[in-house]
């Protein structure tokens, strides 16, 4: 949200829409991975671990891919670039996060 207003202030609304659309893109995808691997995450078993981070991920790349077509169909005005760095800031708080962790 900070990144869209700081986008807006510089640029355009539509760029500022579209920044706030790409982050909505990363949050729904890195929560839907959350709840899909920790849903399945039960004891010890490094296999089962392994198979519930590996379903995770593949509902994360199903959401991303689904995300950006509905955006690229439905919303014609997007502002590409403000699009994938509103995507890319997910990335950039989730390392930031865990670097903070440390």
């Amino acid at each position: 949200m900070l990144l869209a207003i700081i986008v807006w202030a510089f640029a355009n609304g539509n760029a500022a829409v579209s920044t706030l659309i790409g982050g909505s893109i990363g949050f729904i995808a890195n929560l839907g991975y959350v709840l899909r691997a920790m849903r399945m995450t039960t004891g010890d078993d490094p296999i089962r671990l392994y198979q519930a981070q590996s379903a995770g991920e593949g509902l994360k790349f199903a959401l991303t891919f689904a995300g950006f077509a509905l955006v690229f169909w439905g919303y014609k005005e997007v502002s590409a670039l403000p699009l994938f760095l509103g995507y890319a800031s997910t990335f950039v708080i989730f390392w930031v996060a865990l670097l903070k962790q440390r």
